[in-house]
């Protein structure tokens, strides 16, 4: 019942209802690049008002929405075991009639990509985590200011299974099953010994033909070799000193599992990656993973990641670029 109540109020937010209904006062609300980290109900309303009046007749479309208790991580001091969290992708549809961050209405229906996860304390959120993906959102009204992604471009479908959205269902007690080999997996990755691709054991945790739907900017890819081919081995050689910072949501309901971290990976910039040649700076990512899996192998994984606020801390600021393109550039040195 609580998971079904926390999904009717999002749905709600979208409509205008204030955030204190469903918030507690103090709430902490952390979005991509440029809203970023925000406190407060008054705040959250702030956000909604200003999707709201991009998008007037918006509806949410939730293609996966699962709860679970967290499996702690002790490189992160507040992901605690037990916090109940609740984690969904969807979709904010509607048509697209005003200015949302500096990215020009065109008039029509777009799909604004939004990944999500709150942690709820006494039944009320407590933490919000929001990655909204303005990239896609720059694609769809014709304005890309990157050069073209590897992967391909698109809207993110659903589960293959069509039964990601699981308000009606209750957890059990082996749900840990679906984290425990996406953990597995994630240990796999750190067996990478700098040379060698095969290095890392993929093939025991991925079905042959698993889908990656990445963030836009890298896009998707299908199997372990376009995997490969289209992230993995752009990304280390961008960034080959990268490790994991730890995971605020570790949670998993039936074979679905989520995780998270804010930032989850932390590297240094040493070769191209997105058209950006190496520039040697330390950035931290924002990152979630969604993961279904199938007779213990993953499957599907979607991961969201404000590549925005990446970029930014290489010194490509891609709102000022948007600007730019738009007819409005800088006209002195910073």
């Amino acid at each position: 019942m609580l998971k079904k109540n926390i999904r009717a109020n999002l749905h709600q937010l979208i409509d205008g209802m204030d955030a204190n209904e469903c918030y507690h006062t103090n709430a902490q609300w952390w979005g991509s690049h440029p809203f970023n980290e925000l406190q407060g109900v008054d705040a959250i309303n702030g956000v909604w008002k200003k999707i709201r009046n991009a998008l007037p007749d918006l509806e949410r479309r939730d293609s996966i929405f699962v709860m679970g208790k967290n499996v702690p991580d002790d490189r992160v001091s507040f992901a605690m075991a037990g916090n109940l969290m609740v984690a969904s992708i969807c979709h904010y549809q509607g048509t697209f009639l005003n200015p949302l961050c500096g990215i020009p209405a065109n008039h029509k229906v777009v799909n604004l990509r939004s990944c999500e996860v709150h942690r709820l304390v006494e039944g009320r959120i407590f933490h919000s985590y929001v990655l909204i993906d303005f990239l896609d959102l720059m694609n769809q009204v014709g304005l890309w200011p990157l050069v073209p992604s590897l992967g391909s471009e698109g809207l993110w479908p659903g589960p293959a299974t069509s039964d990601g959205v699981r308000d009606d269902l209750e957890s059990s007690s082996e749900d840990n099953k679906s984290i425990e080999v996406v953990l597995q997996m994630h240990h796999a990755l750190h067996q990478f010994d700098g040379i060698n691709i095969e290095s890392m054991p993929m093939d025991e945790y991925w079905t042959p033909n698993f889908q990656y739907y990445a963030a836009s900017g890298i896009g998707t890819s299908r199997g372990l070799t376009g995997f490969r081919c289209h992230h993995q081995i752009p990304f280390l050689n961008a960034f080959p000193d990268r490790k994991g910072s730890g995971h605020y949501i570790r949670i998993s309901e039936g074979n679905f599992a989520v995780t998270g971290g804010w930032p989850s990976v932390e590297a240094t910039h040493k070769g191209e990656w997105l058209g950006l040649p190496g520039t040697g700076k330390t950035i931290g990512m924002r990152v979630m993973d969604f993961y279904r899996l199938e007779d213990g192998k993953i499957a599907e994984n979607w991961v969201p990641i404000d590549i925005i606020h990446a970029l930014k801390q290489m010194g490509f600021d891609v709102f000022a670029r948007l600007k730019h393109i738009l007819g409005d550039p800088e006209t002195n040195i910073r």
